[in-house]
């Protein structure tokens, strides 16, 4: 199949976010603190509009979805997988299939039924799994386009995606386990931080000091790792000797089922 879109060359493109909320949020506000390309949002209310307008005075604003995806490069989807069908049905008329990508944030809501709602089989769709450290240019985001999208736009959606974070190009079946460590991950690491938090209180530290220590320790760790390439467990040998404080922690952890939880937790959102 012919594609007539070709983003080569281009500096600037024109990205229409449908949905404001915590993840089209942070995805906007990470592409618009970048502020190379031309961004058009919509909400469901001038409260939320008149926010991003405040911070980003450059960005588009407008509660017609269909209006707002005309002349659009990239169409990302971010609403509730509950509402994608009626915001299609909304925009889907005003949409040039030869030009457009469309983006879908909704969790499984995968690329054959976008088509469907879209009614369009060549529509060139991927589902799109970021975080919401996309705000700080921090995201791990998934990219899983569908099979006949060709690599160069692939590519250059990869590019964009990479302005708010590392991004992992991946087929359809991968996303919900990637999205479990890196999406939820990131509560089940702000828990584990809280907890960090409340034993530091405990052992009389103010809670702001606390939270700042675990914090630079976590950045610590993933520098460690990030920067030496070493596995967790060697890394874990480094600090740890024989009879000191450190064994005697990590052999509290899995007295009381560490490991376990950490793996029955990121095995519990997939879905069956």
């Amino acid at each position: 199949m012919q594609c007539h879109l070709n983003f080569k060359n281009i500096t600037l493109m024109k990205i229409t976010v449908i949905g404001a909320g915590n993840m089209g949020g942070a995805m906007i506000k990470g592409w618009a603190k970048h502020g190379e390309h031309e961004l058009t949002i919509t909400a469901r209310t001038e409260k939320t509009l008149a926010h991003f307008k405040e911070v980003f005075p450059s960005i588009k604003t407008s509660r017609d979805n269909a209006e707002a995806v005309k002349g659009a490069d990239i169409i990302v989807l971010a609403v509730k997988p509950w509402l994608i069908e009626e915001v299609v049905l909304q925009i889907r008329e005003n949409i040039d299939f030869d030009k457009q990508v469309i983006l879908s944030v909704a969790a499984n809501i995968l690329t054959d039924k976008l088509r469907e709602y879209l009614g369009n089989p060549f529509a060139k769709v991927m589902y799109v799994m970021p975080n919401i450290a996309a705000e700080y240019f921090e995201s791990m985001t998934f990219l899983a386009p569908a099979n006949d999208v060709p690599e160069d736009i692939v590519e250059q959606v990869r590019q964009l995606l990479l302005i708010i974070g590392k991004v992992k190009v991946c087929k359809e079946k991968e996303v919900a386990a990637g999205n479990m460590l890196a999406g939820c991950g990131i509560a089940y690491i702000m828990r584990f931080i809280h907890a960090m938090m409340e034993g530091g209180v405990e052992m009389g530290l103010y809670p702001a000091e606390a939270q700042q220590i675990a914090m630079q320790a976590m950045k610590g760790a993933v520098a460690v790792l990030e920067g030496s390439g070493m596995h967790p467990a060697v890394g874990i040998d480094k600090v740890t000797t024989p009879g000191g404080l450190t064994i005697r922690g990590l052999n509290e952890l899995e007295h009381a089922g560490f490991s376990s939880a950490v793996i029955r937790c990121l095995k519990a959102g997939l879905v069956k």
